[in-house]
C-alpha cells in the first residue's frame, strides 16, 4: 500500500482554489476545506443552469473569496491559480441531455476550459496540485462488472467524450510537464446543494424532488438495472485524499461504490424519506435510452489501496439526509 496524508492535517494552512466553486460538489468541498483549516477561493462563471448557487456557499460566506470568472480566460486563471497549493478543478457543462442539443459548450468549457488552466498552472505554478472531476460515462456501456479503470473507453454523448478529453489534457500536463494532477471518473452523486430546477443534472436527486412535490417517482423501464450512488460527502473525502496522497498523481482513479443498488431500490428508500411518496414506471424516452448504458458499478480497489478511501454512507443514510436538507432549503433550490 503505498504511503497516505492525512487529509485532516494536510490543508491547514494551504490555499486552495475550487473552479466551479458554487455549484453542487464544489461548494461541498469548498465548506469541508475550510472547516480543515484552508485559505479557499472560488472561481465560478454562475452560468445560468448549470447549477451555482449563492446560497451553496451560506456556511462559510464570510470565509472564501468568490471571483465570478470563467475558467476559459487563461489570463483570469493564470491570476487565480497563481500562489495556490491545491487546485480542484469541478468547473464543467455537466449535462449529458443538454450535450445532445446542443454539443459546444461541452466542446468549449469541458475541453478548452482545461487546456486553459492548464496552461495557467504549467506557467505560474506548476507545483500545484490538480484534482479534476470527470465522470463514470467516460467508459460508456460496459460488459463487466464492476468497471475498473483498465475498462475501454467507449462514450455514448459528446458530454462524457468532453471529459474523457479533458482526462488526456490533465494527464498530458502530468507526464509532459511534471504538474501533479489526478482526474477523478465520478458516478451518480446525489446531495446536498445539487441544483433542483430541471431533471438533467442528477436522477437520484430528481427523483427526491418529484417526491418532496408530491409527484409520482417517475422509474424508467423496470427499474431493475443498477448504479452506484455516492453521496456528496464521500465524493469530497474521496477528492481530498487523491490530493495529499502524492502516488495518485498522474492517476485516473474511479470514485464510486462497489455494493451498487438498482433505480427500483433508490425509488423504495425515497418513499422511506418521504411517506406517501408513489412510484410509476415509464418508458425510456428515446434520448435516454440512446445514451443508456445499462447496468453500471466501479470498481474502487483502486483508490482504496492508494488512498484508504471507501464510501462511508448508506444510500437510506444519504437519501433521508438529502431529504431533510431540502426540506428545509427548497425556497433556495425550485
Amino acid at each position: 500500500m503505498a504511503e497516505q496524508t492525512n487529509a485532516t492535517d494536510a490543508f491547514r494552512g494551504k490555499r486552495a482554489l475550487v473552479t466551479g466553486g458554487m455549484g453542487f460538489i464544489g461548494s461541498t468541498l469548498a465548506i469541508r476545506l475550510v472547516a480543515l483549516g484552508a485559505d479557499v477561493t472560488i472561481a465560478d462563471a454562475m452560468i445560468p443552469e448549470y447549477g451555482g448557487n449563492a446560497f451553496n456557499l451560506e456556511p462559510v460566506r464570510d470565509r472564501v473569496r468568490v471571483n465570478y470568472c470563467d475558467v476559459r480566460d487563461e489570463h483570469l486563471m493564470a491570476m487565480m491559480v497563481e500562489g495556490q497549493d491545491y487546485v480542484f478543478h469541478l468547473a464543467a457543462q455537466v449535462s449529458h441531455v443538454k450535450s445532445l442539443s446542443d454539443p459546444y459548450p461541452d466542446i468549449d468549457i469541458n475541453i478548452k476550459g482545461t487546456a486553459s488552466l492548464m496552461e495557467a498552472v504549467r506557467k505560474v505554478n506548476p507545483k500545484a496540485v490538480v484534482v479534476r472531476s470527470g465522470t463514470r460515462g467516460e467508459y460508456g456501456p460496459s460488459a463487466k462488472m464492476p468497471v475498473n479503470e483498465e475498462a475501454p473507453t467507449q462514450p455514448k454523448g459528446l458530454y462524457e467524450i468532453s471529459l474523457l478529453t479533458s482526462e488526456k489534457i490533465l494527464l498530458m500536463y502530468h507526464d509532459v510537464h511534471k504538474i501533479p494532477a489526478v482526474h477523478l471518473r465520478i458516478t451518480n452523486t446525489y446531495g446536498p446543494r445539487a441544483q433542483m430546477k430541471t431533471s438533467h443534472y442528477g436522477v437520484a436527486n430528481w427523483l427526491m424532488r418529484l417526491a418532496l412535490d408530491g409527484r409520482p417517482i417517475t422509474v424508467m423501464g423496470d427499474g431493475l438495472y443498477k448504479r452506484d450512488f455516492l453521496y456528496v460527502d464521500d465524493c469530497v473525502d474521496a477528492m481530498l485524499r487523491c490530493a495529499t496522497t502524492p502516488a495518485c498523481h498522474g492517476q485516473t482513479l474511479n470514485v464510486g461504490r462497489d455494493t451498487p443498488s438498482t433505480f427500483r431500490e433508490l425509488a423504495e428508500t425515497i418513499v422511506r424519506a418521504v411517506p406517501g411518496a408513489k412510484i410509476v414506471h415509464t418508458e425510456f424516452t428515446p434520448e435516454r435510452k440512446a445514451q443508456e448504458p445499462g447496468d453500471f458499478y466501479s470498481d474502487i480497489s483502486k483508490i482504496g489501496r492508494l488512498t484508504g478511501w471507501k464510501p462511508a454512507t448508506s444510500l437510506e443514510d444519504g437519501v433521508r439526509a438529502t431529504v431533510a436538507f431540502y426540506r428545509q432549503h427548497r425556497s433556495h433550490y425550485w
